[in-house]
């Protein structure tokens, strides 16, 4: 420690030279090159720091390293000391470099909050002792900042900056200076050009639908990623033709990508709060909404496979398969179907241009198996019945082609299709209507294959019905599903092909004589289908309120139904706005399911009154989520269950709750339910349907039917590549884009049936 003389005399050394700086300069920062001036002092402050400052703790020499003391207690008056002393090392250290100075200085004054934004800054360049003092300043100035602001206009404040580094897909980069410097940083195209553009904003499509505002000039993040380029191209870096990839922030709370970039929309994936609310409910369950590219490629994918499942005997196109599907045994799936291939049939007839070909050898070659001998166990059928399916047998010893038809016989439940032969008279109908080919239909084969099909369902029995009794299993629902009596689906085919027969019929050589009783069956079967058949909300509360053991004409309970048949979910079920027909009308006995395909065409043949058609489409609108679902269609609603399961369907594997036949859900009714929407003037309903199903069909490998109440899953037992899914998808898809092809399918109201409507007895329903 040095003495007292020695530090009296080092002390007035220091306030000598402290005298001769202040009358250089009062400012006290521009002798040592500092800008940072000192706050001022009092002078009776002063005084009383160097008179109670203890000797010798705070002396400063150039030779002798920086000491300092650290008293017990400080009093207020010992804190400007450290400030006399700053004073006395910068005029003891004159030989330090400004620049070392600067950045020390900077060192001091970096706040925390600088210090962790530093830590998020991506790697930069490493700078070298040319860099000047204005481009270290600079580097402070980083992405983040820029990235926060999005965010928080974005309303996406929730990501984790801290993983920020990781989240970021991106090359490293670094950014040049962005403060006031002599060169201007590179500028927006509207700034080159002259424009100010000191606040735009860009309309963020597919975001929330906010318009985000861009940042000022340089600190913007287009600006920033212009730069971005202009660095890589001066390191060497080719840039090529392809679009530079965006930087994209992956959010680990909602899976969400935002994609931070100003140049292009802002593009939100899965974001089905985002959909337009006018889109189709198909559209907003999914998140995605097929475009006319891609609508046109599944259009194409199933044309391709279309024509893969012909069939093809003695050189011509006959049929198409049931199905292609490797993963699983054939079975019959390998075989030519009549009702599978109607939809194939009326695809190829309103294909532009179209291809009937196959259509007219179907019909020939099935004519030609009706009049094969129908006999099952000993027993003949009956003339006019038309096979279930056929195949092509090729014989390699003899190089022969046979169809081998069957009627039933080798069905699962041995039943004839009653069906087909329905369904035969209608596409001949639509066959003739295409093409305009009248002479086909008026050949005697064919008009004899009319006469038969005619007499067996025209024949004189014991029933008291106009309507047709059949076994269960026996149309679309070929299993035992509890449809045996009169369902409805029959009893619309039947006066569809009716309708059809009596057009394409010729009076000579016996075809007069048919005129009659098929303008008398069409008239009692509609009447009797439109009266008993048809439920809504008024039907409904007399059904509830039927007195039971009525006798004679006057009764109005005219088949004795029980009240308490009514089931539960049927109350619930039915909307004010809507009705349907019932499944089934017998004695004692009305099935209340629904069921589409029967609905369906009632409209297309114009048995439902047009007020009728308007409500069927009403109640489809207000179930949508029951008769609809996510996969189109419900092929009957609800399903059977618990006991009543195992005693209709007799614990049928396939059959079970919400599966197959059971409230599965066929894509192939699609093309039933367009037809029936365009011809009542509501195709939105048809286009909702479609947009469901092109979301599902192709990625699912077009399977058979789906499962569950809503039809969310695969069937288990489905087939993939059922060809009357893809058929029935693309004959709904034509109808849609082009009205005119319903007429090919279609039947208007008939003014005889019109006037019969209005006049009942006085014992119906109403």
């Amino acid at each position: 420690m040095a003495s007292g003389s020695g530090v009296d005399r080092e002390r007035k050394q220091s306030r000598e030279r402290r005298k001769e700086v202040d009358k250089k300069d009062p400012s006290l920062g521009k002798s040592s090159g500092r800008e940072r001036v000192l706050p001022k002092k009092t002078p009776e402050k002063e005084c009383a720091s160097h008179e109670k400052e203890p000797l010798g703790e705070h002396a400063l020499s150039e030779e002798e390293p920086e000491k300092e003391r650290v008293s017990p207690k400080k009093t207020p008056e010992k804190e400007t000391v450290p400030q006399e002393k700053e004073l006395e090392r910068v005029h003891a250290s004159p030989e330090k470099e400004p620049e070392k100075q600067n950045v020390l200085a900077e060192k001091e004054h970096l706040s925390t909050e600088e210090e962790l934004e530093k830590e998020h800054v991506m790697p930069e360049k490493k700078p070298t002792s040319s860099d000047s003092a204005s481009t270290l300043d600079a580097k402070k100035l980083n992405l983040l900042p820029a990235v926060k602001y999005l965010l928080k206009e974005l309303d996406l404040e929730h990501v984790d900056l801290d993983n920020l580094p990781q989240m970021v897909e991106a090359e490293s980069y670094s950014y040049p200076d962005v403060t006031e410097t002599s060169e201007k940083p590179l500028d927006s195209p509207a700034e080159a050009s002259g424009e100010k553009n000191e606040q735009s904003t860009e309309n963020v499509s597919g975001g929330s639908g906010r318009s985000v505002p861009t940042l000022k000039e340089s600190h913007s993040v287009g600006a920033s990623l212009e730069r971005y380029d202009q660095i890589r191209e001066d390191k060497g870096v080719k840039k090529t033709d392809e679009p530079e990839k965006p930087l994209v922030f992956r959010s680990e709370v909602n899976e969400e990508k935002v994609v931070c970039t100003l140049k292009q929309p802002l593009n939100v994936e899965t974001n089905i709060g985002n959909l337009d609310q006018n889109t189709s409910p198909g559209s907003r369950l999914s998140g995605h909404q097929v475009t006319g590219t891609e609508g046109a490629s599944l259009v194409d994918e199933a044309w391709d496979r279309l024509q893969k499942s012909f069939v093809y005997f003695r050189g011509k196109p006959v049929g198409t398969l049931a199905a292609i599907d490797p993963s699983a045994e054939p079975l019959n799936y390998n075989q030519v179907f009549v009702r599978d291939f109607v939809p194939s049939g009326l695809a190829c007839l309103m294909k532009n241009p179209p291809e009937p070909e196959i259509v007219k050898n179907f019909l020939l070659q099935t004519l030609h198996l009706q009049g094969c001998q129908k006999k099952i166990d000993n027993y003949t059928l009956g003339e006019g019945v038309m096979p279930a399916s056929f195949k092509v047998l090729h014989d390699p010893k003899t190089q022969k082609e046979t169809l081998v038809a069957d009627f039933g016989g080798s069905a699962i439940g041995r039943v004839a299709p009653v069906d087909s032969v329905f369904w035969w008279i209608i596409l001949l109908r639509s066959y003739t209507k295409c093409t305009g080919d009248n002479s086909f239909s008026e050949l005697p084969q064919v008009q004899g294959g009319i006469k038969s099909i005619l007499k067996l369902c025209l024949c004189d029995g014991f029933n008291n019905f106009p309507t047709l009794l059949c076994a269960d299993g026996c149309c679309m629902v070929d299993r035992s599903m509890g449809i045996n009596g009169y369902p409805i689906e029959i009893q619309s085919l039947f006066y569809f092909a009716l309708r059809c027969a009596r057009q394409m019929l010729k009076p000579e050589h016996g075809g007069k004589e048919f005129f009659k009783r098929i303008d008398a069956r069409i008239t009692a079967l509609s009447f009797h289908v439109q009266t008993y058949y048809w439920l809504d909300i008024t039907q409904l509360n007399n059904i509830y309120r039927y007195k039971t053991e009525e006798y004679s004409h006057t009764a109005v309970n005219k088949f004795n139904i029980i009240p308490d048949s009514i089931p539960e979910w049927l109350f619930d079920f039915m909307p004010l706005r809507g009705g349907y027909f019932m499944g089934n009308v017998s004695p004692g006995r009305m099935d209340f399911r629904w069921f589409l395909a029967g609905n369906c065409i009632a409209i297309l043949s114009s048995l439902a009154t047009s007020e009728q058609a308007t409500a069927i489409m009403d109640l489809v609108e207000e179930r949508w989520e029951q008769l609809i679902g996510e996969v189109p269609l419900k092929v009957v609603y609800p399903a059977l269950e618990g006991h009543y399961w195992e005693l209709v369907t007799g614990c049928d594997p396939k059959n079970t709750p919400w599966s197959y036949h059971n409230g599965g859900s066929w894509p192939v009714l699609l093309w039933l339910l367009t037809a029936a929407c365009i011809k009542i003037g509501r195709p939105q309903i048809a286009k909702r349907a479609i947009d469901l199903v092109e979301q599902r069909l192709s990625k699912d490998g077009w399977p058979e039917y789906y499962d569950g109440k809503t039809g969310r899953y695969v069937g288990k037992q489905a087939r993939k590549f059922q060809t009357w899914s893809i058929a029935g998808y693309l004959v709904a898809k034509m109808m849609i884009e082009n009205e005119s092809n319903l007429l090919v399918i279609s039947h208007e109201e008939e003014k005889k049936t019109n006037k019969l409507r209005h006049t009942r007895s006085a014992s119906c329903f109403f």
